[in-house]
């Protein structure tokens, strides 16, 4: 029967967990095997110092010894000797290692800042793909929705009866999407007549003629294509953080009817972003020193596992340059501590792309 051994310090248990471990501590092993190669040179000199004292003091009393002394002399001229060619050679491991490892230091820092930068750009752009695929639909899910008949005759007819059963309807929509706030309807003077959620959101006879998603739609050609309105905290959903899309809706549900009105869908923003920043998969000790976040072109964070979403523009030398890229990574000191900073932009997905760009900012370690 085999027997269980327990594993001492030290042993292939803790070798397996440097093995294991990331770049940076490649880094921190050649700067400790460097410092302790010269630590066992400087031990090598200290040695060779007390051996030449000994020897000294050896050939004084050999010379003290008169004849008799004669024969240790040659042992106190031997171990001189050793004494001398072993300052030589710890000369020479002092010279040749100190370049080496420097270089391995150099060499080691190096890898382990492109292996992380190149990780976390990866990492940053896998957020930013996953969030234009995910808003892809609701694009599509709007311009799909407004050509639905109930709200086609709401506006049509602008009879209570029409309004109720626009309502309930968006309600079952609502039902099954359960990304979304709400839905809402508002005629061509942006008045809000039908809402999926009355019960919770009292919006109908609110006029948002004024707002982006509203005025984007009716400006649209047909009903191909869509209106939008930015991260933002909504009234229409009390002021929750949210994402509009919108899109006309049409005489007789035709892409190309006359204007009667717009749908808005209301988009749960941090359902999608902030869970996103909050689980990117890095280690628990990275987390600790990592900010992860979503910008617009101009750097206002829209989600951000700090927290500090619609809160904080971005500001550093290097960050419009840095957005200029499609993906890269940069070394930059941010409030006087140095920090990885990985970016990806938005590629797209189909016919959408937001334009945003993910961030990841890593403090490096001392």
């Amino acid at each position: 029967m085999s027997q269980a051994v327990a594993t001492p310090p030290g042993s292939s248990d803790q070798a397996s967990r440097s093995v294991s471990g990331s770049p940076e501590r490649i880094s921190a092993l050649s700067r400790e095997l460097s410092r302790g190669i010269q630590h066992a040179v400087e031990q090598i000199e200290s040695l060779n110092a007390q051996t030449r004292v000994l020897t000294f003091n050896a050939q004084i009393e050999a010379a003290r010894a008169g004849a008799a002394g004669q024969a240790f002399q040659v042992v106190v001229l031997a171990m001189r000797e050793m004494a001398n060619e072993t300052a030589k050679v710890a000369e020479s491991v002092s010279t040749e290692t100190r370049a080496a490892s420097t270089e391995l230091e150099a060499i080691s820092t190096t890898l382990a800042t492109q292996v992380r930068g190149t990780r976390l750009c990866d990492l940053a752009m896998t957020n930013i793909d996953l969030i234009d695929r995910n808003l892809y639909e609701r694009s599509c899910d709007c311009r799909w929705w407004a050509t639905d008949m109930s709200l086609v005759d709401a506006l049509a007819k602008r009879t209570p009866e029409a309004c109720e059963y626009a309502s309930q309807r968006m309600g079952v929509i609502l039902n099954s999407y359960t990304v979304y706030y709400d839905l809402v309807l508002a005629d061509a003077e942006g008045n809000i007549v039908a809402n999926g959620r009355p019960n919770q959101f009292s919006s109908q006879g609110s006029n948002h003629a004024g707002e982006e998603w509203f005025r984007s739609a009716m400006a649209t050609r047909n009903g191909e294509t869509f209106g939008f309105q930015s991260v933002h905290a909504s009234s229409l959903v009390g002021g929750r953080r949210v994402l509009v899309y919108s899109a006309g809706v049409r005489s007789n549900g035709d892409v190309n009817g006359e204007l009667l009105g717009v749908l808005g869908i209301i988009f749960n923003w941090d359902s999608l972003a902030q869970t996103l920043m909050e689980n990117t998969p890095l280690l628990p000790e990275e987390k600790e020193r990592s900010r992860v976040c979503i910008v617009d072109e101009l750097g206002n964070v829209l989600a951000d596992s700090a927290g500090r979403q619609l809160k904080e523009r971005l500001a550093f030398p290097e960050l419009a340059e840095l957005l200029r890229t499609g993906k890269e990574f940069r070394d930059v000191t941010i409030n006087g501590r140095k920090h990885c900073v990985a970016h990806a932009q938005s590629q797209g997905f189909e016919t959408y792309r937001t334009g945003w760009h993910s961030l990841i900012l890593q403090e490096s370690r001392a």
